[in-house]
């Protein structure tokens, strides 16, 4: 290993987006961090931020990527799992393989590497691994029905995995965003096999969406919500990004069910 260069954080999809503002808020932290992405050129640095090629749905590539940082620095302090790609469309409309597709980059991708960062971090008695969620991960979203599903996914994955291992000094906490300033649009996939009966809801959502995003958060907002759950003293389990993402939260916690339930049909121009 690598002489020890302070407290380190590896972020996936770090290319741009969210991403890219968590590892720049991170260096302005004094972490050491190491971003990546699919296309980056092993050991480039940008902006203070080492990069790595990583690809989330490949066990080589991860395993990889984990022992190139821990040769280089030794540790690994905080890992933030933010690579993910969209779906949009009625859940109908998606093969199983796209389906699939989904969950292997989502969900699986930041089990990997979760499961490739724990051994190191129990051994140091510490570290913090930050799943970035959404607010889709506690609210239904029609017509991203399946993109709701790997987040729902995730925050029951990470709810569940702090438990097991706070004892060792690990921490696994959620960052919750709203709509944000970012190209997930054009990273968002439409469904492989669209059926005529749902065109017009569809089209409707996705304006809805298009202008949702447009007047969303900057990814400054989200990253600083993932710097807070990398150094807070006493860390939250979740940590909404945002002043819509904390009152989402507010209202899924307290409305009556009905009330939530007519909401969302509102807001997503659906009968009653």
């Amino acid at each position: 290993m690598g002489v020890e260069t302070g407290r380190v954080a590896l972020v996936t999809g770090a290319s741009s987006g969210i991403g890219e503002a968590a590892a720049g808020a991170l260096v302005g932290a004094g972490f050491t961090v190491y971003g990546t992405s699919r296309k980056a050129a092993a050991g480039g640095t940008r902006d203070g931020v080492v990069f790595l090629p990583l690809d989330v749905t490949d066990d080589e590539s991860v395993a990889a990527v984990v022992r190139e940082v821990l040769e280089r620095s030794g540790r690994i302090d905080v890992l933030v799992n933010n690579a993910g790609v969209g779906l949009a469309g009625a859940a109908e409309e998606s093969s199983i393989e796209q389906t699939r597709a989904l969950f292997e980059t989502n969900v699986f991708g930041a089990i990997r590497m979760t499961r490739a960062v724990l051994p190191h971090m129990r051994a140091q008695r510490s570290g913090r691994i930050i799943n970035i969620s959404s607010v889709m991960g506690f609210i239904p979203a029609p017509f991203m029905a399946l993109y709701a599903a790997t987040k729902h996914a995730l925050e029951g994955y990470s709810e569940s995995l702090d438990h097991e291992v706070r004892e060792y000094g690990v921490r696994v906490l959620l960052v919750e965003p709203a709509y944000t300033k970012t190209a997930f649009d054009t990273n968002t996939a439409a469904a492989d096999e669209p059926l005529a009966l749902y065109t017009r809801r569809r089209e409707a959502i996705d304006v809805l969406n298009a202008a949702a995003l447009k007047a969303g958060d900057e990814p400054a907002v989200v990253s600083q919500a993932i710097l807070a759950a990398a150094t807070d003293r006493h860390p939250m389990l979740r940590y909404p990004a945002g002043a819509l993402a904390r009152h989402v939260s507010k209202q899924r916690r307290y409305a009556s069910p009905a009330m939530f339930d007519k909401q969302i049909r509102k807001i997503n121009q659906l009968a009653a």
